[in-house]
């Protein structure tokens, strides 16, 4: 069990950190072979991360195949493969064995969250169970210190705009429109053709900081993307239910793009 745990939170930190990896597991074996079937190993583009198959010239090839999966880039099938130890692997042994390839492409999806409230706390927790990049930000340190991730304490936040990726899908929860509409109006500046960026609130409050953008001289394109309110049209108005919600519609647009 505690084996597995290390395995899958490897992958995720390999996700989490938008770096591309092979898991290579050993099919089947005929004759001899240093590990049995269902053996793994994760290989990214510095070599063996984790787990093995064994160890010596069989390993070797391994993650040579890998390191030549990775290097190509583009999203491929899984590939199946069986070796002749002696003929393909150069191993006096006789025998052979069936390895699976499964890669997997570093996925960029940078998320950036201001406010780290209650559905703020909702949204990263249902978040982190996906391939993306999380950040969340606010001025509070004690709602910071609740998030389930790393979060930034800053007692500005809209200042670090400017130093973030102009790619990320932007959300603002925060505790209301005064502290959204300068958020806002600094990604309008930074990050303006972001593929998203949208408030938590009602329609009501939308028009408002809407109208406020307007009157600051922000471009109207941006503002008419601006998404007030946020999140698919289901479930309550329980927190983990709204954060579902979002997420789905993030979902939505990074699988439309």
């Amino acid at each position: 069990m505690e084996y597995a745990m290390s395995f899958w939170q490897t992958t995720k930190e390999l996700e989490d950190s938008a770096e591309s990896f092979v898991i290579a597991t050993l099919i089947s074996v005929r004759g001899g072979a240093p590990q049995d079937p269902g053996a793994k190993a994760i290989i990214t583009k510095d070599g063996l991360a984790f787990g093995t198959v064994g160890g010596g010239k069989v390993e070797a090839r391994v993650i040579a195949d890998s390191l030549e999966i990775i290097s190509k880039t583009q999203k491929i099938d899984p590939i199946h493969v069986k070796w002749n130890l002696q003929k393909d692997i150069g191993m006096t042994c006789g025998g052979e064995v069936t390895f699976l390839f499964e890669y997997f492409p570093a996925t960029h999806w940078p998320i950036v969250i201001f406010g780290a409230g209650h559905v703020a706390q909702a949204l990263t927790r249902t978040l982190e169970r996906l391939s993306c990049q999380i950040t969340c930000i606010d001025d509070r340190a004690e709602w910071v210190d609740k998030l389930s991730i790393k979060g930034l304490v800053h007692p500005s936040p809209k200042d670090l705009v400017k130093e973030l990726d102009p790619n990320s899908y932007f959300i603002c929860m925060t505790q209301g429109h005064a502290k959204d509409t300068p958020i806002l109006a600094e990604i309008a500046k930074h990050a303006a053709n972001c593929p998203y960026v949208g408030v938590i609130g009602s329609k009501t409050k939308g028009i408002t900081i809407k109208r406020e953008l307007k009157e600051m001289g922000i471009d109207q394109a941006f503002i008419d993307r601006l998404r007030v309110p946020i999140g698919l049209p289901l479930g309550t108005n329980h927190p983990f239910e709204i954060s579902i919600s979002i997420a789905a519609e993030l979902l939505q647009v990074r699988d439309s793009l």
